[in-house]
């Protein structure tokens, strides 16, 4: 099995930062993408920003500038520095990645179980 564990949500004042993590484990032979998706009330998910194994690297229009993605492939874990916050990235962030357990086995994609962000006076 795989697990992807998320961690540093919270409540923030607006133009604050918060970094949030997330680490990939059980068994895994490869992680190919790892990334960051949002969720806010009534909205439908969509993506923050991703990692490829790689080192390429995309954001939305909406974050960048203000959010950086880092990656360590060693450990499986990627991180979101989250900069100037505004009220309008309130959100349940998720983390995702795309990995093969088993040499051979398909390209899968797991989920965090989500951390709530607050940017709120």
């Amino acid at each position: 099995q795989v697990q992807l564990v998320e961690s540093g949500g919270g409540l923030v004042q607006p133009g604050g930062s918060l970094r949030l993590s997330c680490a990939a484990s059980g068994k895994i032979f490869s992680v190919n993408v790892m990334g960051w998706y949002r969720q806010a009330p009534g909205k439908q998910r969509e993506l923050v920003g991703s990692s490829t194994s790689g080192g390429r690297i995309n954001y939305a229009d909406s974050v960048k500038g203000r959010f950086t993605i880092s990656r360590d492939n060693v450990k499986n874990t990627v991180n979101l520095q989250m900069n100037s916050l505004k009220p309008e990235d309130t959100a349940v962030y998720y983390c995702s990645a795309s990995i093969v357990q088993f040499s051979g086995d398909l390209l899968r994609t797991y989920w965090g179980q989500g951390t709530q962000v607050t940017v709120s006076s």
